[in-house]
This record gives structure tokens, C-alpha cells and sequence, in this order.
């Protein structure tokens, strides 16, 4: 990681900047993938499958008994550890239910919001390096909760045409309706567009690579509602000389090992504490079985120190991580002027693991830079917001002057008339 001293604040955001591939080549490459899904449907499917994860099949449906066999290849353990995350995740989203109130806003004015589910989501489950069955628990379970009536499931087969059994028993734990074994941004064009196979669904979530990423962005373009622009994972430490360092290093290359475009920053306000943390991930990265990856990622990343940490927060804030773990003392006073960041991790034993995995909150997240205007997934993500409003007779006699005026004032004499109609019957 390199190091930086007291950078000033003009050069901030060139210092912040996260690492990306050639835009120009990535987009052409992404719209052609999804213009070859869009006209092939499950045919372009097959090819992508046997382009990119050298996979040969002959059908793109996990089928029922594939799902039940799932469970029989996981350790017990395994089984349980997944079941207490989907309790956590399940008790932490069910708490974000809100019955929508009825509010008068004057006399016979009457006004409510009513939630209703996504009818179709699909969700994206990334599965190259590391086939990631804890975001099958962050975005299926909320589904669930919010009674989403299909829930497709799209990720990337293996060379032997075979997914996970991990993925499979996660999706059938907390249930996904249907899964299919496509990845990368034909799995995204398959779910825009819909397939011989694969169902068209109304909003996409999940996090991905920047093909990924782009796709979603792109489909959003024609239609189809995304979560988030969720690209590589990224993490931020803030951290003073109250840190653990062997904790800092190892969150830091956590975070890391997701892939060698994710990114991890390190602010602090103690040159020793920074010292200690880079002695100490490099002893940690030798014993990670994925140090290439972590190793190679680190290159984008950085450890910038300051005096101040009013300074560090304004980075902090300047950058807006996905992930943010602060390790300060006084750390709930420090958490209180974050004003940018996907989730938050206060202390030195709350590692950024337990958001990925188990603590109940959700770990799909806005990245590289997202998080100063879009919030996590949550339970209202898979809902729509219906408003409604009565008025009555009364209510009507009383705004409807006001509603008359202002659209006198627009030259909408059409909507002025709408008012002036039931005025005059009621006179």
C-alpha cells in the first residue's frame, strides 16, 4: 500500500479515485453482450456460458432434485452457520416493516402511502472466485419479507455445469422461486430482457464486476429499475492509535482478497499504529490462500495519514466507502459525523466480516462513491410505494380555491376547470 503524509485538499479526489478499466471498451463490450441476449435469448445463453466459464449445458435451470442434493454436500456446520445469518438477517429486516398512517392533512384532506411488493426481482449471485451464498441470504430473505412473488435467481456455472451447493441450499433456505445458471452480463441481460427460459423480471439486484455493474446500468437505461451501481468491494479503516493493528491488517485484506479491483483504504491519525499495520499484513498475506488476489488489489490501495481527526472524517466523507470500519477511541462520537458511507463498523471487534456475513445487516452496498446519494439494499428495496388521497365533500370546498389559483398561474385551464365543476355543483 502506498503511503501518504498530510495530502491537501485539492488533490483529494485524484487521490481517491478508485481503479477501473478502459470505460470505451467496457461499455461496447457489455452493449454487445446484451444485444446478442436480447435477439439469441437462451441460444446467446449457451454460447456466454461456454465462452466465459467453459461450461457446456443443456439446460439452464436448476432443477428440483439438483436443489436437494444441495444440502447433502455441506458440512453440518456450514448448514448451521448459514441458518443463524438467515435468523439475524431475517429478525434485522423484519424490524424495517412500517404500516403506511392516514393523514389528514386539513379538514376532510385525506392522505396514505401503501406498500406493495415487486411482483418479479431478480438476483444476481456473483460465483468466480469466490461463489458468494451470504448474498444469496441478503437479497432473497428481504424478497421473502416483502412477499415478492417470483424471486430468479441467476449465477455462474461451474466448468462442470454444476453450481455451488452452497448457493443452492442458501436459495432454497430462504426462497429464491427459481435458479438459473448464467453469470456476468448476459445473466443481467437475461433478466432485462427475459428468455425462452429465464422470466423477465421488473428490478435487478446484486453485486457484480464492472461488466456486471455496467450492465445493470445500462438495462436501467431501457427500463428495467437496479438496485445500485454496485461494482468491486471497497473498504475504508479510520483509525488512531487505539487500533488493534493485527485487526486493521486483517480487515484491510478481507477486504482485499474479493478481487483485484477491489480497493481498501487505511486514514489515520498515528504514523506508529501505521507502521505496526503494514509489518503486520505482511505477515497476514502469506498465509491467505488467495494472497495473488489480495496482493494485486493492494496496489490500488493506499494508507494516507493526517494530524488532525477532523481531517480524517472529511477524507472519510470526501471518499464515501461501501464499507467503513472505525477503530478510534470515542468511536460512536466519531460515527455521529460520518455523513458518507454504505455501513459502518464501530471498535476494535466489530470486523467488517460480520456485516458480509452474519450480524443482520445487509452487505449489498453503493460503491466507488455511490454512497453520498444511495443507501443499502433494505426491506423497502423489493417494495413499491402506492399514495393515495380522498377528499370530501367538505374538503373539497376548502382546498379547491387553492388549487384553482395555482393552476390559473401554470395556464392550465383544463385542471382549474377539473375544480371549478364540482365548486359550482356544490354551491
Amino acid at each position: 500500500m502506498k503511503i501518504i503524509t498530510e495530502p491537501s485538499s485539492e488533490s483529494w479526489n485524484e487521490l481517491l479515485t478508485r481503479p477501473v478499466i478502459d470505460a470505451g471498451f467496457l461499455e461496447s463490450t457489455v452493449k454487445n453482450i446484451l444485444q446478442r441476449v436480447k435477439s439469441g435469448g437462451d441460444k446467446a445463453i449457451f454460447e456466454f456460458n461456454k465462452e466465459f466459464d467453459q461450461a457446456t449445458l443443456s439446460g439452464l435451470k436448476v432443477t428440483a432434485w439438483e436443489m436437494e442434493q444441495a444440502g447433502n454436500l455441506l458440512d453440518h456446520n456450514l448448514k448451521e452457520a448459514i441458518r443463524l445469518a438467515a435468523q439475524n438477517i431475517k429478525t434485522f429486516h423484519a424490524s424495517q416493516k412500517r404500516e403506511g398512517d392516514k393523514i389528514e392533512t386539513m379538514p376532510g384532506v385525506t392522505c396514505w402511502r401503501k406498500a406493495l411488493p415487486i411482483e418479479k426481482v431478480g438476483i444476481y449471485i456473483p460465483g468466480g472466485t469466490a461463489p458468494l451464498f451470504s448474498t444469496v441470504l441478503m437479497l432473497v430473505i428481504p424478497a421473502s419479507l416483502a412477499g415478492c412473488k417470483d424471486i430468479v435467481l441467476c449465477t455462474p456455472p461451474r466448468k462442470d455445469g454444476t453450481i455451488d451447493p452452497a448457493i443452492l441450499f442458501t436459495a432454497q433456505l430462504t426462497g429464491a422461486t427459481e435458479v438459473y445458471k448464467v453469470g456476468g452480463a448476459q445473466a443481467i441481460a437475461a433478466m432485462a430482457y427475459g428468455t425462452e427460459s429465464i422470466p423477465q423480471v421488473y428490478k435487478i439486484f446484486g453485486p457484480g464486476n464492472q461488466y456486471v455493474t455496467a450492465a445493470k446500468q445500462l438495462v436501467a437505461l431501457e427500463g428495467v429499475a437496479i438496485d445500485m451501481p454496485a461494482g468491486p468491494s471497497e473498504v475504508a479503516i479510520l483509525a488512531d492509535g487505539s487500533a488493534h493493528p493485527d485487526y486493521v491488517a486483517a480487515d484491510l485484506l478481507s477486504q482485499a482478497e474479493h478481487g483485484v479491483d477491489s480497493q481498501v483504504m487505511l486514514v489515520s491519525t498515528s504514523k506508529s499504529l501505521v507502521k505496526k499495520v503494514k509489518e503486520s499484513m505482511e505477515r497476514q498475506l502469506n498465509t491467505l490462500p488467495r494472497k495473488e488476489i489480495a496482493a494485486e488489489a493492494l496496489k490500488n490501495s493506499k494508507t494516507i495519514v493526517v494530524k488532525q481527526r477532523k481531517t480524517a472524517i472529511d477524507i472519510i466523507n470526501c471518499y464515501a466507502p461501501e464499507h467503513l470500519i472505525i477503530a478510534t477511541e470515542k468511536n460512536e462520537e466519531v460515527a455521529n459525523e460520518v455523513t458518507n458511507a454504505g455501513s459502518v463498523f464501530l471498535g476494535n471487534y466489530t470486523p467488517e466480516a460480520a456485516g458480509d456475513y452474519a450480524s443482520g445487516t445487509n452487505h449489498t452496498l453503493p460503491t466507488n462513491g455511490s454512497a453520498k446519494a444511495y443507501s443499502g439494499v433494505s426491506l423497502e428495496s423489493f417494495l413499491k410505494f402506492i399514495t393515495f388521497q380522498k377528499i370530501t365533500r367538505e374538503g373539497i370546498q376548502t382546498i379547491g380555491p387553492a388549487i384553482a389559483e395555482m393552476a390559473v398561474a401554470e395556464q392550465l385551464e383544463g385542471h382549474k376547470n377539473a375544480i371549478s365543476v364540482r365548486l359550482n355543483e356544490l354551491k
